[in-house]
């Protein structure tokens, strides 16, 4: 009986073991200072916490479901070199979020990437759990020395991360790209809803292809046009600009009233930097609903009509991209008919390089 109880006693620790992270006590964890931090061109001097995406001084500008939606750190990811054995990392959320249409691994966990000869390749993912996470990503690596990248959350924000290797390895931060960046401006699809994890995201996806940094100004439900962002992107020094704003227009006068304000105001400042304007995504159920394919074919054409007055008066390294087939033909690419899986992203990307090279804003080669 005595050696049965003790059995009894053995049996959760050992479960535990096996479900949970196994943290090494000779990994020692390293902070900002020690890795690039990408997907931003904001100073952390100007933000209330650096994984911000807009200013602090726009708390007070933009409204405040747009500045909540800015704390997500959609887009940014982490850039290190490495020789370590292992790789680790600790994590802490603002929110622990959730959603019932998106992986809570896209949500608030963080990807991690290494580059292999020109390419970055998937490793693994941190899984959250709580508002303070530590995971083991990567172990038993030969000790050469590898550029590794960590993709941060999508739709939740984080106050701090940190990355763990040997104790007997080293970490170094790697210079800044010199690549002019793209920025992105639009919905819950530009942030990122709904792929499984961060790194599938469209924006994620072109800046690992295209060795580009990609800015995402996506904000679930709030990209609108409006001209708070339009200020803040218009001071900023971009390859080029995607707006991507549609789904989120609601009606044909806010499309024809907030266009052409949008695209002045970035080129007011820019006046040559190339400015994509990318329709509204037919959405799955709009084969059959009538009235949604209807609304999806008036808000197009009220954006091509405003393309159009543009170039007529003179608009130059304006482009408008119709957005048929950008998930693919099979009508599989949505988890709800117009939020992206994993597949509708990377179907969604290879459209938009394709266009940029159509464009010949950039060398696919």
């Amino acid at each position: 009986m005595k050696k049965l109880f003790i059995l009894l006693l053995l049996i959760p620790l050992f479960s535990v073991g096996q479900n949970s992270p196994q943290i090494s006590k000779n990994i020692i964890y390293y902070g900002k200072d020690f890795f690039r931090l990408e997907g931003t061109v904001i100073p952390d001097s100007l933000k209330e916490n650096r994984y911000d995406r807009l200013p602090f001084s726009y708390k007070n500008i933009v409204r405040d479901s747009l500045w909540e939606l800015s704390k997500a750190s959609a887009g940014m990811s982490i850039r290190f070199f490495s020789n370590s054995k292992s790789i680790s990392v600790k994590w802490t959320l603002l929110n622990d979020f959730k959603m019932n249409h998106m992986a809570e691994t896209g949500i608030k966990g963080v990807d991690l990437y290494f580059k292999d000869k020109d390419n970055w390749q998937y490793l693994n993912t941190g899984r959250p759990e709580g508002i303070k996470n530590e995971s083991s990503l990567i172990d038993n690596m030969s000790t050469e020395m590898r550029e590794f990248k960590i993709f941060l959350p999508l739709y939740d924000g984080i106050s701090n991360i940190e990355v763990g290797i040997d104790s007997k390895s080293i970490i170094e931060k790697p210079v800044r790209n010199g690549n002019k960046p793209i920025i992105f401006y639009g919905t819950s699809i530009t942030q990122g809803g709904c792929a499984s994890r961060p790194g599938m995201a469209h924006t994620n996806i072109i800046s690992r292809k295209l060795n580009i940094d990609c800015i995402n100004f996506g904000f679930s439900g709030n990209g609108r046009m409006e001209q708070s962002i339009a200020k803040l992107i218009s001071d900023l020094d971009p390859l080029f600009y995607v707006i991507e704003c549609m789904p989120n227009m609601i009606n044909t006068e806010n499309v024809t009233n907030k266009t052409i304000p949008l695209v002045n105001t970035i080129r007011d400042k820019n006046p040559e930097t190339p400015i994509i304007l990318v329709e509204n995504f037919i959405s799955e159920p709009s084969v059959l609903d009538k009235k949604g394919k209807e609304w999806i074919e008036k808000m197009n054409r009220a954006l091509k009509d405003e393309y159009e007055k543009m170039i007529e008066n003179g608009y130059s390294n304006l482009f408008y991209v119709n957005s048929k087939n950008a998930t693919g033909r099979d009508h599989e690419g949505t988890v709800d008919g117009v939020h992206f899986t994993d597949l509708g992203f990377l179907r969604y990307a290879d459209f938009l390089i394709d266009r940029f090279d159509e464009f010949k804003l950039i060398n696919k080669n």
